[in-house]
């Protein structure tokens, strides 16, 4: 990793293409829905693969009223058709997979002022931060008066379902508009106490559902299956509440994405697609429940300790990133609930199966890939922002945080309700519903947690550019 932040001598891949190639069918797919950027009043460029108000985010759907369903199999098939027609497959040093890609945080806001200035479009490489797949390392490059992200690199490609990832590990690819939401976010995150996500019952609902589970008498070997599509309309629609992000950006659309599938995998509403990881229906099942209790689980960061060297020039941030908690709901007589911390041993078994295995998930399901995405980056840009570093750099971040107004978010379907996605266990002492989750982003918790590392002085080195202004290079 010396010669880490090293700078490029060349504007051209190795088989002399240009860098910047714009998406091909941008300009006339007028719903594509992802960051834009404005010259006078009218939008030009775009980074971002949705299509349309109903648009698909880990194959899940959110309708215009704000409504969350799974996205059907034809929906995915042509939302990757759509995709596969907007993107170029990266070639020359993008195209080879790269322990160390350094993404200057100068150049890029650079290249993005250019674009605004000349009305070019956004391209592909730009959009997906030249195929960054983590940021393993923040570096002050105080000489340059500049900020880099450092961290593995992979070629790109369109998966069945639409998702655009990684040809080598196949976890999805950082994207600028989520590194721009999440440096606007950070003062709003402080403000709310982190970025959060639930999907909630309402009190009305569980009142309705206690309702109906007091006129159940099930005979002996009799299977309760029958009464589920009964107590699903009485426990009536789920809440989504979010805060510390923005609700109408992709950003958002991640969390409630992803809070949805870990939800219907715990409650056995879809397959599994990794060994090891049951639904908690599976665990649950002939155990003995409580009919006043609810297992809540919500996934949160999980990192290791930043480390920086004693100068606070290069910080490296490591760890699985994300990690699944839980505890109980109890729920009082009108339909309201109160935790107390307690914990469900069957219920943390799941938790700690979905930690174990969610690597092997992301694969599966880039949706949670993405969502550690969004942590990778709320984590970067507080750590900026807490640190100051773009103070002790001289950089000016008035690009990417939104100051100077050349970039403009799009606004997506603000998600606010989906069907009871739920499931039922009658248990020895009567039912239990298993239906809250979660997402807790407390990224100031995972800065305030460092560590000194003299030996990550060693990492800075720069080295003259002869004049090129490319935004991203490989370290050594």
């Amino acid at each position: 990793m010396r010669s880490l932040i090293q700078r490029p001598f060349a504007r051209s891949h190795r088989d002399g293409t240009p860098f910047a190639r714009p998406f091909a069918n941008l300009g006339v797919l007028a719903l594509l829905v992802g960051l834009v950027f404005t010259v006078t009043a009218v939008p030009t460029a775009y980074a971002g693969l949705g299509f349309g108000n109903r648009q698909a985010v880990g194959g899940v759907m959110i309708d215009p009223e704000g409504n969350v369903r799974a996205a059907t199999e034809a929906e995915q098939k042509e939302m990757a058709e759509k995709v596969r027609a907007a993107i170029n497959q990266p070639g020359g040093e993008l195209g080879e997979a790269t322990e160390s890609r350094v993404i200057s945080l100068a150049r890029l806001q650079d290249a993005l002022k250019e674009m605004h200035e000349t009305g070019r479009e956004l391209d592909d490489e730009t959009a997906f931060l030249a195929g960054l797949q983590r940021v393993e390392y923040v570096v002050v490059d105080k000489e340059n008066h500049d900020i880099l992200l450092v961290g593995p690199a992979e070629p790109w490609e369109v998966r069945a379902d639409g998702s655009v990832v990684g040809t080598k590990s196949g976890g999805s690819v950082l994207r600028l508009d989520d590194l721009v939401t999440a440096f606007r976010s950070v003062e709003e995150a402080r403000r709310d106490g982190g970025i959060l996500c639930s999907i909630e019952p309402t009190a009305e609902g569980r009142q309705r559902l206690q309702g109906f589970l007091k006129n159940i008498v099930l005979r002996p070997g009799q299977n309760p299956a029958f009464l589920e599509a009964g107590m699903r309309q009485a426990f009536g629609p789920q809440m989504i509440k979010l805060a510390g992000v923005p609700t109408q950006s992709r950003f958002a659309r991640t969390l409630v994405a992803a809070d949805f599938e870990m939800k219907r995998i715990a409650m056995a509403l879809t397959p599994s697609p990794v060994k090891g990881l049951p639904s908690y229906l599976d665990i649950a099942r002939n155990k003995r429940q409580s009919a006043t209790q609810s297992p809540r689980w919500w996934m949160a960061c999980n990192y290791d300790a930043i480390a920086r060297d004693p100068a606070g020039q290069v910080w490296k941030i490591s760890g699985q990133g994300v990690k699944t908690l839980t505890e109980e709901d109890i729920v009082a007589a009108d339909g309201t609930v109160v935790s107390d911390g307690r914990q469900d041993p069957l219920a943390v078994k799941w938790a700690n199966a979905m930690t174990e295995k969610y690597d092997s998930l992301s694969k599966e399901m880039p949706i949670f890939r993405d969502l550690r995405n969004a942590m990778d980056f709320a984590v970067v840009a507080t750590l900026i922002t807490q640190e100051q570093l773009d103070r002790s750099s001289g950089i000016d971040l008035g690009v990417l945080r939104g100051s100077d107004s050349l970039i403009e978010l799009p606004s997506f379907d603000l998600p606010r309700s989906l069907s009871p996605q739920c499931s039922f266990i009658h248990g020895m002492a009567g039912w239990t519903v298993t239906a809250s989750g979660g997402v807790n982003i407390n990224a100031f918790g995972v800065v305030e947690n460092q560590v000194e590392r003299p030996e990550l002085q060693s990492l800075v080195s720069v080295q003259q550019d002869n004049g090129s202004d490319r935004w991203w290079w490989n370290g050594n």
